[in-house]
């Protein structure tokens, strides 16, 4: 059965076991789909490209609640007050 590999670079496993640093490398800061038997089992993300998922993640998670809360009413406070 055909998968879909949403990354532009693949290694197989055993390229992984031989060399995980020149794989992640070979990726140039993107992932890679590993591959086991010309199928993807994960993908090897670098450090700085996960974080950015998960920033992009946090960001949509809070503009869902800042357009949940976009049609109630404002409650003014003053600084002094906080």
């Amino acid at each position: 059965m055909a998968s879909q590999i949403f990354a532009e670079m693949t290694a197989s496993v055993t390229e992984l076991k031989k060399n995980p640093m020149l794989t992640v490398a070979a990726g140039e800061g993107f992932p890679v789909a590993i591959l086991n038997r010309n199928e993807p089992v994960f993908y090897c993300v670098p450090a700085r490209a996960y974080e950015a998922l998960l920033d992009k993640l946090e960001d949509l998670e809070l503009n869902a609640i800042a357009d949940a809360r976009a049609g109630q009413a404002v409650i003014k406070v003053s600084l002094d007050a906080l």
